[in-house]
Order: C-alpha cells, then sequence, then structure tokens
C-alpha cells in the first residue's frame, strides 16, 4: 500500500478499507508516514466526508494506537462524561464526585482550553498544587480510592489523536464532524468505560453553531459508541450564553463549589443535575433518569459530593482549604465593573465574545503553548431575559493588566444587547437527547 494512493481515493469520494485506514494511521503514529501527505489526507476527509464503516476502522485504529485501560478488575460500572466546549462550561468538577458519591466510578481523561472555549485541566490547576499530570498507576490508585479522577491525556492514550489533532488545528480541518467523533470517542473508549454520556453545546458560544450540526455530530458519537459496545447518550445543551455565571478558571471553581454547597446559578445547577442523572442511569445506579436526578439532588443536599471533591483534591496533591475559604484560589490584582449604559432587559449576550474577552485577559490560549492566567476572569451579573437599571453592572471583570482590561472591556460592551421594553426570551437548557443505545 502506498499513501499517496489512500490519499486519491478518499479525495475522489470513494469508501477506503479498514484495512487502508488501519495502514495510513498506524504508519502516521510510528513516523513513517510525513506531516504533509497526513494534512492532505486530513483536508481530503473533511471536504469528503466518511462513511460509518471508516469512522468505525479510524476510531478503533485510534483507539488501539496506545495503551487502553483495563479497569475491569473494579467492580463498580464506569461511567464518564464529555462535552464539546463552551463558555463557562464547567459541569465536569460537579459531575465527578456527585456521581463517584452514589457509588459509580468516573475515569475523567479531560482536556484544555484552545481558543474561547475553557479546559477543565486549567480550571483543576487553578487549585493550589492540583496535579493533573497523573501517571496510569496514580491516576488508578486516585480512582479506587475516591472513586473519581480527573486527570490529562498521557503519551500513552490514544497517540495516534495526539498526532492527528495537531495537525488538524493548523490546517483548518478541526472542524469535520467526522474527526471530532474519532477524537472523542478513541480517548474516551481508552479509559475503559462502561457508559459515556455527551454535552454536545449548540450555539453562539460553541464550535456546533446550529443545532443541526450538533444534532448531527451527537448521533455519530452515539452510534459510535453503540457500535464499540458501550452505552451512549447525548444531550443537545444550549450555548447562546455562557454557563453559570463566572468565566475564568479560579472563579469558575470557586462556582463549583458553590453548586456542591447546594447553591450556585441555576443554570448550572439545573446542568449538572440533569447530567449526573443520566451518569447514574447509564452507571445502573438507578432504575432510570429521574430516580438518577433525584438521587443527585440528594446528593448534593447532603453534603456527600462536597466531601467527595475534597477527598479528590487532596489525593490529587491540591489544597483541599479552597473549598472552605476561596481566597486561597488565585486571586486578580484589580477589578471592574460594566455598566449598562441604558435601562432595558438582556436580550442577548455574544457568547463567543465573553469567551475572547476571557482569553484576552489571559484565562485561556490563543496556541497550545500559551501559558494561562488562572485569577482572571468575568462574574455575570445579569444573564439573558434579565432586567437592568441604567448604571447597574453587568458584570464584573478580574484582571491583572490594563492594557488587557482594554481590550476586554471593548468585546463585553459589544457582546450584552439592552434593549427597554425587551421580550423575555426563554431558551430550554436541554433542547434534545440523542439516545441510541439504552
Amino acid at each position: 500500500m502506498r499513501p499517496v494512493d489512500i490519499i486519491r481515493k478518499k479525495r475522489d469520494g470513494l469508501e477506503l478499507s479498514g484495512e487502508e485506514i488501519r495502514f495510513f494511521i498506524s504508519s502516521y503514529t510510528r513516523d513513517e508516514i510525513p506531516d504533509y501527505q497526513v494534512s492532505a489526507w486530513l483536508m481530503a476527509v473533511f471536504l469528503r466526508g466518511l462513511s460509518r464503516a471508516e469512522l468505525a476502522a479510524l476510531t478503533e485504529v485510534m483507539l488501539h494506537s496506545g495503551e487502553v485501560l483495563d479497569l475491569s478488575f473494579m467492580p463498580a460500572h464506569k461511567v464518564d462524561k464529555h462535552s464539546t466546549g463552551g463558555v463557562g462550561d464547567k459541569p465536569s468538577l460537579v459531575l465527578a464526585p456527585v456521581v463517584a458519591a452514589a457509588g459509580v466510578l468516573v475515569p475523567m481523561i479531560s482536556g484544555r482550553g484552545l481558543g474561547h472555549t475553557g479546559g477543565t485541566l486549567d480550571k483543576l490547576e487553578s487549585i493550589p498544587g492540583f496535579n493533573v499530570n497523573l501517571s496510569t498507576d496514580d491516576f488508578l490508585r486516585v480512582l479506587g480510592e475516591c472513586g473519581c479522577a480527573m486527570a490529562g491525556q498521557t503519551a500513552q492514550i490514544a497517540p495516534a489523536d495526539k498526532k492527528l489533532y495537531a495537525l488538524r488545528d493548523v490546517t483548518g480541518t478541526v472542524e469535520s464532524p467526522d474527526l471530532i467523533c474519532a477524537s472523542i470517542m478513541s480517548k474516551k473508549l481508552a479509559e475503559g468505560i462502561d457508559a459515556l454520556v455527551l454535552d454536545v453545546k449548540t450555539g453562539d458560544g460553541a464550535f456546533m453553531k446550529r443545532e443541526e450540526e450538533a444534532i448531527h455530530l451527537a448521533k455519530l458519537m452515539v452510534e459510535t459508541g453503540k457500535r464499540m459496545g458501550k452505552r451512549t447518550v447525548a444531550l443537545i445543551t444550549d450555548m447562546d450564553q455562557p454557563l453559570g455565571r463566572a468565566v475564568g478558571n479560579a472563579i469558575e471553581v470557586a462556582e463549583c463549589i458553590d453548586v456542591l454547597r447546594g447553591a450556585g446559578p441555576e443554570d448550572l445547577r439545573q446542568l449538572c443535575i440533569e447530567l449526573s442523572g443520566w451518569m447514574l442511569y447509564l452507571g445502573q445506579r438507578t432504575a432510570n433518569v429521574d430516580e438518577g436526578r433525584q438521587l443527585a439532588e440528594q446528593i448534593i443536599a447532603g453534603g456527600r459530593g462536597l466531601e467527595k471533591f475534597r477527598e479528590m483534591i487532596r489525593l490529587q496533591g491540591g489544597d483541599p482549604g479552597v473549598i472552605d475559604d476561596y481566597r486561597r484560589l488565585p486571586q486578580a490584582l484589580h477589578t471592574a465593573d460594566l455598566k449598562s449604559p441604558n435601562a432595558g432587559r438582556v436580550v442577548e449576550i455574544a457568547c463567543e465574545k465573553v469567551g475572547i474577552a476571557g482569553v484576552v485577559l489571559g484565562g485561556g490560549r490563543e496556541k497550545k503553548e500559551d501559558s494561562v492566567d488562572p485569577a482572571v476572569g468575568i462574574l455575570l451579573h445579569k444573564k439573558v431575559g434579565e432586567i437592568v437599571a441604567a448604571g447597574e453592572p453587568m458584570c464584573t471583570v478580574y484582571y491583572n493588566s490594563e492594557a488587557r482590561l482594554a481590550q476586554a472591556r471593548a468585546l463585553l460592551e459589544a457582546a450584552f444587547r439592552v434593549e427597554p421594553g425587551g421580550k423575555p426570551v426563554s431558551k430550554p437548557l436541554v433542547r434534545k437527547v440523542i439516545d441510541g443505545s439504552l
């Protein structure tokens, strides 16, 4: 087999065999095919798409390109959750301890933020001392001791995905639903899980702006999970405005702790309960999703989720004192309020602009190698549908640089739209459930 023949075949819209895909990806993982040929193949896939058989073959070879965790020696069911990313997207920090407190194991391999979307690892690293770079042995130790572990992808987990993603990022092929599906599912299935809950974001602050795009991706991932023998469900959720009120690593951690205390913003709390309910159901801890939701609420009300989070922080080297004193989290040097120029109702918050403002402040990355300032961020005082008076703060900006503040302020001023006499706009938080394997 020659790589150029495989590239031509896909370029011409023909279906590749499983053998051809395995040869191509395995050879690239071993550095036997140059980046320029794989870049050409990625663009051909982006333009032509993959058949279901091709997608299955690609996911499988990426999954088995490295280590696949064997958790069969742990008797409890193993369930994870994955989000496609958004602004203020923080439920993982609530879900893992809540679901683990119910007796379901949560082995969560997470990612960093890129572009305007935040990353779970960056949020966790704002907790002083928290180690997300666990070896496989340490990951299993933490999982065994407290029932949940949250860490980054090791060099041994799906190495083909790491190489392919780096190329996709610089060749304009990140948005391919087929490549997104193979990337996500190969990493998640390598965790040794029994079931997976997918939170597929749609709206202005998501990668999938249009709901039909999000539904297409969700169906691909649910079908792939089912084909691999995993119970899988996808929830299409709203990202037309930030989730919760905090956008920024340290302040998002504090907001998650608020939720674990039974408080916090209603939309964040609602989504955490919904996703927990599905995880508990797929993990066969409850007979149905309603019971799962009720159990999650009981665990939060009883403080068991909060104590489980404290335990995980301690086991991963972090300072559990942050739970009782948010001042132990990184603190910005300055704050500034963005005030409404007129009275009315907030009818729109351009979500992506808010996310970009967070990156501009230093809270995210434009490039993978950029460092992150964990203390900066944006705390929203007003969400869509809420009344605001002239001169009333719409948000508070936490910042460490005057120059960065000026850029972020311009973005935020353009993000909020307030209209006198504006009508409340009600969009469901969970727009659709894609359920193909229950």
